[in-house]
């Protein structure tokens, strides 16, 4: 008996061809798509099923694939408005992640987690670089298993940073971040049927000591893990780490073995021509952050330049902090049209390829790509259901990828379905009595932390039509 048959869909199946498929159905058993194909045919040959959805009308899409985030930081929207990078560090980020504990991590995940979910992702990748009291990775795992997202987590470290301003209270001795890390792997590598997994993130190369960057290399390696680190995202990245390593981090990472098929690196803005090809020759994978870099004045990463000779890019949202939203529906528009704007070609950039970034690319960055990223009959029941009528903005829906990067919103998302689980249903999550009080209660650890943290001013800022 099947588990889902999801009929009368417009299939949007990111397979090798780029099928979009129209009055379409999917069978789902278990954690698989076990069948897709004309909904007469599939509803003729699956006559046992526990539960129809009829999607007339509606879409289904892969799962979106968050490919960096800090989901911490949800807690923190707002508070670092109208900054470049080097001051939203040190007047928001630093003291907020110093003084933030575990209980607020999670809460700060459950938002964030909602959020993606809302906007038809299935899969985060959690960069948790704040490390600042023990254990603090849990909440982000603990988020993960309470709403069953396909999440990975990033355990991040610095153990250099003093004399660039970074907080004595974020620098940890490497024998600790080892120690944790080696704990966090061993404890949660592949838990939870897979769904739930471990990799090191130096939280970037001017913050790590050779040392450390040597052991990351050896540990992901011995775990046949992933390794993940901000990379170019301002001049200053590619300066710093110059002092601390004698060249520029994209150097460094190639000097070190480190930059690899396993390797993602986050930003990459300021790449130069050279860079590029040093990416391409060793396969390594780029994340993209468009609302962050905007958001904080970084620049254009060089996007239809990496893809043009082809290096892997994926998606995502960063951290709230620096988005002021995990949305990434909103992250497939920017991704778009701030490519256009910027070389002023409107073929620079399509939709289907800046959905291709948050799906079959997104999961070919993170090393996933035979198991998620597209609907085809035996990769993982990773999915969404839009529904272009749920909003004025999204209807008519004349092409479903089209209005899913330029019209849509997470009012569209009516369904998700990670590992054949539904954890959205009917617009709402399965996994929570109330939303809405979640929310509520994540709003008090929000001030809370905003007073301890001595960013409490940012709340209360005068209007200002201007800032200096």
């Amino acid at each position: 008996m099947l588990d889902y048959l999801i009929k009368n869909a417009t299939i949007v199946t990111m397979n090798k061809s780029r099928e979009i498929l129209k009055n379409a159905s999917i069978a789902v058993f278990q954690d698989r798509i076990v069948d897709i194909g004309d909904t007469k045919a599939l509803e003729h040959k699956y006559q046992e099923v526990k539960r129809v959805i009829d999607a007339e009308g509606k879409a289904v899409f892969p799962g979106l694939i968050n490919t960096h985030n800090h989901m911490f930081q949800s807690l923190l929207k707002g508070l670092g408005d109208d900054r470049v990078l080097s001051d939203w560090l040190v007047e928001c980020m630093f003291p907020s992640a110093a003084t933030i504990d575990q209980e607020a991590v999670y809460y700060g995940g459950l938002v964030a987690t909602l959020d993606n979910i809302h906007s038809g992702t299935t899969t985060i990748l959690d960069y948790m670089h704040a490390q600042s009291s023990p254990q603090l990775s849990d909440g982000v795992i603990k988020a993960f298993k309470k709403t069953g997202v396909r999440g990975i987590l990033g355990r991040g470290y610095m153990d250099l940073g003093e004399q660039f301003g970074t907080p004595k209270a974020l620098i940890q001795d490497k024998a600790v971040i080892q120690e944790d890390i080696l704990r966090l792997l061993d404890t949660y590598h592949n838990s939870d049927d897979g769904r739930i997994k471990v990799w090191l993130a130096p939280a970037a190369v001017w913050l790590s000591s050779k040392e450390m960057l040597d052991w990351s290399k050896k540990i992901a390696d011995e775990y046949n893990t992933g390794i993940t680190v901000h990379c170019s995202e301002t001049p200053f990245d590619r300066q710093a780490c110059t002092e601390i390593h004698g060249m520029p981090d994209t150097d460094t990472l190639a000097h070190y073995g480190i930059m690899g098929p396993n390797c993602l690196l986050v930003h990459c803005v300021h790449l130069t021509d050279r860079d590029i090809r040093m990416l391409k020759f060793h396969d390594a994978k780029v994340s993209h952050n468009p609302g962050s870099n905007m958001y904080l004045s970084s620049g254009v990463a060089p996007i239809p330049r990496l893809t043009e000779v082809g290096v892997t890019v994926g998606l995502a949202t960063d951290g709230a902090a620096s988005n002021n939203s995990n949305d990434m529906i909103e992250m497939l528009k920017l991704a778009a049209l701030m490519q256009k704007v910027t070389h002023q070609d409107p073929t620079i950039i399509t939709s289907d390829k800046v959905l291709e970034m948050a799906t079959i690319d997104g999961a070919r960055a993170i090393g996933m790509e035979d198991e998620i990223g597209s609907l085809e009959i035996g990769k993982k029941a990773d999915l969404f259901i839009f529904d272009p009528f749920a909003s004025a903005k999204s209807t008519p829906m004349h092409h479903p990828v089209s209005t899913l990067v330029y019209s849509a919103s997470e009012q569209n998302v009516e369904m998700v379905m990670v590992d054949g689980r539904i954890i959205l249903d009917n617009f709402k999550p399965t996994f929570l009595e109330s939303e809405r009080a979640v929310l509520i209660q994540a709003q008090e650890f929000a001030d809370d932390l905003a007073r301890k943290a001595g960013t409490y001013a940012n709340k209360e800022r005068p209007w200002r039509s201007l800032a200096y």
